[in-house]
């Protein structure tokens, strides 16, 4: 069976030594760079890889990016190879932050045309939780190819934003906490605030109690009251770096509301350009 969304645990369980999954610990702190790094080398699920947010699934920084920039597909597609991915793996990302950092990862690599990638449904946490292994071995790694396919609509640059949102052709959902969306609270980017007419759905709705995704079912009824008359493929997700928007498309394609798509500079882009429109409350 292929997984192209969420995996629970139980099911990789029973994987750990099926050859053609690939599991991939996404763990990373937006306050500490490194402190998911640490983490993974203190113990991780069984033949991890690691990828680190800002060093494999972003690219640098300039002075008109976001915090967490696209990374060179080139690239990424090379490191993928490195990690022993090919284009008929099953691709499995976990983090313990419900998804935050891995959805990055899934996001990615559907862009690259890899359908066969999942999300670890409640991260390492649910995993230990359950009583299931972890371990400090590093993997041993068979490198592979990973050809990449790159779709470029799978994201919007903040000019079609801008034109979407003026013709009324998109439907923009932020995926920040209510205080940042409303600009009451900012603790990461310089300027407070929304893009104007973006909704928001902070990522953590997604999730219940127990870290584990809603089911197809709430998570369908919640969207579809939020975007209304708006397509699926209409909608767009912001955040702010273009990380945990990815969280969102990820409960839309779980909920069978497909095609939506990512601003992929988001916020912290947004306010490079002083001529960009900044909303509050």
């Amino acid at each position: 069976m292929i997984y192209t969304t969420l995996v629970s645990a139980a099911t990789l369980q029973k994987n750990l030594d099926n050859p053609n999954w690939v599991i991939v610990d996404c763990r990373f702190s937006l306050s500490d760079a490194e402190a998911g790094a640490y983490a993974y080398r203190h113990g991780h699920i069984p033949d991890a890889r690691y990828a680190h947010l800002d060093k494999d699934l972003s690219s640098a920084i300039t002075r008109n990016t976001g915090r967490h920039p696209l990374p060179d597909f080139r690239l990424l597609a090379k490191k993928l190879g490195a990690w022993g991915i090919n284009n008929n793996s099953q691709v499995v990302a976990y983090d313990d932050a419900g998804g935050a950092f891995a959805g990055r990862l899934w996001w990615l690599l559907r862009c690259l045309g890899h359908e066969h990638v999942a999300v670890l449904d409640g991260g390492i946490k649910y995993w230990q939780k359950l009583g299931f292994p972890v371990n400090t071995t590093l993997p041993v790694i068979k490198p592979a190819i990973f050809r990449p396919y790159v779709n470029t609509a799978c994201w919007l640059n903040a000019l079609q934003v801008q034109n979407g949102l003026a013709q009324g052709s998109i439907c923009l959902i932020d995926a920040r906490t209510p205080e940042r969306y409303c600009g009451e609270q900012e603790s990461i980017d310089p300027v407070a605030g929304h893009i104007p007419h973006a909704l928001n759905r902070a990522f953590q709705l997604n999730l219940d109690k127990s870290g584990l995704f809603l089911s197809t079912e709430q998570l369908r009824d919640q969207f579809s009251r939020l975007i209304g008359d708006a397509a699926p493929e209409q909608v767009v997700h912001t955040c702010g770096s273009g990380v945990t928007a990815c969280h969102n498309v990820l409960a839309m394609e779980h909920a069978g509301l497909t095609g939506s798509k990512l601003y992929a500079g988001s916020w912290s882009e947004w306010i490079r350009d002083k001529n960009r429109p900044v909303a509050l409350g």
